[in-house]
């Protein structure tokens, strides 16, 4: 059972992000603040729900949420900073975006960039309290439904199935057609590994 926050300060935000592994796309974070009575009884980890459950979360959020931003760092960015200092800033951009200011920060995670809020830094946090779970769904169902819009542009990386991460087939995608301007150029060392199979 997931807890309601990490520390006692009556305006907790839960913050996390999606997509720092893939090849393609933006590094999407989301910021949450719930109320003390949010109910969504199948709300875990995103990466733990099936599409149709983080979709019916989603929704369950944004309604009953006191307050939520979702921000993002495309991957021209990713490429200028790297993906940890990018992370970082996408975070900071979802924080700052809250039209309520929160008193404490719960970051997913293991570091994090110094902020003048409060934080603590919780390894798989979204799968031990429900406002760093919130912030994994809105974070994922975002970034998804974007890669998603964006297959249609580019059909041959199969974004729609993959949403930009390392699968075989993408990989052989970019081996036959290149990068795409949404391709974060400074991931090609992940290719180096798969070059035998095409």
């Amino acid at each position: 059972m997931l807890l309601p926050q990490f520390s006692t300060f009556s305006i907790e935000a839960g913050v996390d992000e999606a997509g720092r592994g893939c090849l393609a796309g933006p590094v999407v974070a989301a910021a949450v603040i719930l109320p003390v009575d949010f109910d969504c009884p199948m709300l875990n980890d995103s990466k733990q729900l099936s599409h149709k459950a983080r979709v019916e979360a989603k929704e369950i959020i944004e309604k009953q949420a006191i307050a939520f931003y979702i921000a993002e760092v495309s991957a021209e960015r990713i490429d200028e900073i790297n993906i940890l200092q990018a992370t970082f800033e996408a975070m900071h951009l979802a924080i700052n975006g809250l039209s309520v200011t929160p008193e404490y920060l719960a970051i997913d995670g293991n570091r994090f960039r110094k902020h003048d809020i409060p934080h603590t830094s919780i390894i798989k946090g979204d799968g031990k309290y429900q406002h760093i779970a919130a912030a994994s769904v809105l974070a994922k169902t975002y970034r998804d439904k974007l890669m998603e819009e964006w297959d249609t542009r580019f059909p041959v990386y199969d974004w729609k199935n993959n949403k930009g991460y390392p699968t075989l087939s993408h990989k052989k995608a970019i081996a036959l057609h290149g990068h795409s301007p949404f391709h974060r150029l400074t991931f090609r060392w992940q290719l180096s590994e798969d070059w035998t199979l095409f």
